[in-house]
């Protein structure tokens, strides 16, 4: 035999007038998700809430409208019985009893619980802590492994974070019955809000721990073996899952940051991955040029000097920086050289000088192109001053 199709007659309202469909009313097709009802709920009880909308005779209806929506769409049974016989299906009776007696203001305080505060804070996790651990240029370089110790709030052992007494234990809150939460009635809805007597733990200490006071928690330092990465620099940081705060009424503790500060180094300043140093050179030397050993973090290297070498002349070694903690090749060794006046000279070495400042001055624009060029633009400078 085929099937059957029974055309569905209106569904009347204790008014009178027929339901709309609650498909209609919460404005979604009937292939709509659990999360996408709750969302539709959401928006119209925001809008048309009595509170919100005190000049509109109509507002009222319309969220007890919605609300039975809510309660029949969001139930799978219900809506399953909705989706084949409509109206009938469900009992006119029961609006509001979803669950065995859940009223309107169950199902505002389900879907807005997460705005206004709504569940237990009873088992709350422990704070995070930063520690800043200093380093020298070449650990951190290299990467290393360093103990430290670390003042934390941790579980007290004589009460076993419980904050009660020693063979006692903490009793249910009579204010709140154990749930951590009072219930606030506001007309036909209520919200829930954190007990003040027990603070949400839904318990109370009658007889405190005397070594931690009740608190569940004392202070201690506890040592810590912490990687550090080779390439680290100042300002990265190195979680240590579990190793913060201690929950309160045992909760999961927090985590600690190591957060690293690379000291300044004698020799050597760090740009990313990339090192820099000023190498001090002989007048000598850069003039007829020559090779220096310049120091690096995997030992000595030479330097090549060419001749007529100025000051401030940069040379790059490449593959002497340092290889970034996140991966890629390694920096590079960037040497900027300075030129040294020699001081203390004897007698014999200024007479040296002199001759050489002599043959220097009879070849001109020649040995100091830089220096000649220089004064004939202040000479022009000069001129160019006069009236």
């Amino acid at each position: 035999m085929g099937a059957r199709f029974h055309e569905r007659a209106p569904f009347l309202h204790e008014s009178g007038m027929a339901k709309r469909d609650y498909y209609e009313v919460l404005g979604l097709s009937r292939d709509a998700s659990e999360d996408e009802v709750k969302k539709a709920y959401r928006r119209l009880a925001m809008k048309y809430h009595p509170d919100r909308s005190p000049d509109d005779p109509q507002a009222e209806e319309k969220f007890k409208e919605a609300s039975e929506a809510y309660e029949v769409l969001s139930d799978a049974e219900k809506k399953a019985a909705y989706d084949q016989f409509g109206h009938a299906g469900v009992d006119p009776n029961g609006m509001g009893a979803r669950g065995g007696g859940a009223s309107f203001a169950d199902i505002f305080s389900d879907v807005f619980g997460d705005i206004f505060g709504g569940g237990r804070t009873a088992h709350s996790r422990g704070a995070d802590l930063r520690y800043t651990l200093e380093l020298e240029l070449e650990r951190a370089v290299r990467g290393d492994t360093v103990e430290i110790r670390v003042p934390v709030l941790a579980a007290c052992d004589e009460c076993d974070g419980s904050g009660a007494r020693k063979g006692t234990k903490p009793t249910q809150c009579p204010d709140c019955g154990g749930a951590g939460q009072l219930r606030v009635s506001q007309g036909f809805f209520s919200l829930q809000q954190t007990c003040p007597r027990c603070r949400g733990a839904g318990s109370i200490i009658k007889d405190p721990c005397r070594s931690c006071g009740g608190g569940g928690r004392v202070e201690r330092r506890k040592t810590l073996s912490v990687k550090i990465p080779p390439g680290v620099d100042t300002g990265d940081r190195i979680r240590l899952s579990g190793e913060g705060e201690a929950g309160h009424n045992g909760g999961p503790p927090g985590d600690l940051y190591v957060q690293i500060a690379v000291r300044e180094h004698a020799i050597f300043s760090r740009d990313g991955k990339d090192l820099y140093c000023e190498v001090p050179i002989s007048i000598a030397d850069a003039v007829l040029g020559g090779e220096l050993e310049v120091p690096t973090l995997g030992g000595r290297v030479k330097l090549k000097i060419p001749a007529e070498t100025q000051t401030g002349r940069m040379f790059r070694l490449r593959g002497k920086g340092v290889s970034p903690v996140r991966g890629g090749g390694p920096g590079d060794l960037l040497c900027k050289v300075v030129v040294e006046t020699p001081v203390k000279l004897t007698g014999e070495q200024k007479a040296i000088f002199e001759q050489l400042r002599n043959t220097l001055r009879q070849g001109g624009e020649e040995h100091s192109p830089k220096e000649t060029s220089w004064f004939k633009g202040v000479m022009d400078f000069f001129e160019g001053l006069k009236p």
